[in-house]
């Protein structure tokens, strides 16, 4: 994809004002902040427009050279080894400067249910969380639970958890969806496949100043918190249910000892659904479109298929198998499959720009 000369112009022009205007020593405050997210966001796509620059300069210096003959064979040489690296850095810079989700940068709520399938989707949805703390690890990202609701043997029937770090937003978003397994259950006596699935949703975490929640549009309920299977795991109205009164959205949250730890967490979690569902409204068609490549979203669409039998592991949005499943499961064969996912979604905008 060419990029004008004039569209590199302004980019350098921009970045240089940015490099002033921070070495200046007078931005204080919000405008520091301001100054600092925007040069952090421009220094990168500035580096390959600078890259992709040079090398067009370059090319059309040595392009002057061909008509020396003591020069030719030495032009052509370096002319032919420029022009085969062009269209790739274009086609960066052309990636660096698509349209940017303003959540990518963001910290994220994920949450797994259990799906159909009983405890074998229970103890998936275990399985699942701790794929996602393992690739977070790899990332240097931190994951913390911030409300589990445990199955007799072992599965989770729910999790959600706060993932904070760099970029986990951008990373983690295509994760949401159906997760499907494929295996022999440890229930099952007979060895047979059964199928089962859990819900996965990643949803970017607000700031207060995104989402206004006012105090007369929640009813909050205590109650008594209780573990698996019903035994009580305090004497305490420690446990929360929070409702929002008009979207109907409701969160409870019993993991912590203290009722107003456990208010703080439902809150968080009640915030980033709103939040998720403003974005969802405010994009509409256009959010529909630029995800069609990688699915929705949606927490009801089959996304990825996990079978244990034949070790594999495919995302039927991309039609990309991996088998590797240990790996996958592990966190680091996951980063083969969210960067595949990304490569896809980046694709199919840069040819819906040149169509």
């Amino acid at each position: 994809m060419h990029i004008p000369p004039e569209r590199l112009d302004q980019i350098a022009h921009r970045f240089a004002e940015l490099e002033a205007r921070m070495a200046s020593g007078t931005l204080e405050g919000e405008a520091f902040v301001r100054a600092s997210r925007d040069y952090a966001e421009l220094e990168p796509v500035a580096r390959i427009a600078a890259a992709v620059k040079a090398a067009r300069e370059e090319i059309a210096g040595l392009t002057e050279m061909l008509a020396d003959p003591e020069m030719k064979a030495m032009a052509e040489e370096e002319l032919a080894a420029l022009k085969a690296s062009l269209p790739e850095l274009e086609r960066r810079l052309a990636i660096a400067l698509l349209p940017r989700d303003a959540a990518d940068s963001r910290s994220a709520m994920l949450e797994i249910r259990a799906g159909t399938g009983g405890e074998e989707a229970a103890l998936f949805a275990a399985d699942l969380y701790r794929m996602y703390e393992r690739y977070a690890a790899t990332q240097g990202w931190r994951i913390e639970p911030v409300s589990i609701n445990a199955s007799d043997i072992g599965g989770f029937k729910e999790v959600i958890a706060e993932v904070t770090g760099a970029g986990v937003f951008a990373r983690l978003k295509f994760e949401s969806g159906v997760h499907r397994v494929q295996r022999v259950p440890v229930t099952e006596s007979g060895g047979r496949i059964h199928t089962s699935a859990a819900t996965v949703a990643v949803l970017p975490e607000p700031d207060e100043v995104d989402v206004a929640i006012e105090e007369k549009d929640l009813k909050i309920d205590v109650y008594r918190a209780s573990g698996a299977g019903g035994q009580h795991v305090n004497t305490t109205d420690s446990a929360v249910r929070i409702t929002h009164l008009p979207t109907g959205t409701v969160v409870t949250c019993q993991d912590a000892r203290s009722q107003h730890k456990n208010r703080e967490k439902a809150m968080q979690v009640l915030r980033a659904r709103l939040y998720e569902a403003q974005r969802a409204a405010a994009e509409g068609a256009e959010a529909e479109a630029r995800r069609a490549m990688v699915g929705s979203g949606d927490r009801s669409e089959r996304i990825r298929t996990y079978n244990f039998p034949q070790g594999r592991v495919t995302d039927h949005r991309i039609g990309l198998t991996l088998h590797k499943l240990d790996e996958v499961l592990a966190g680091p064969g996951l980063d083969e499959l969210i960067s595949a996912l990304i490569a896809a979604d980046e694709a199919r905008r840069l040819a819906a720009l040149s169509a």
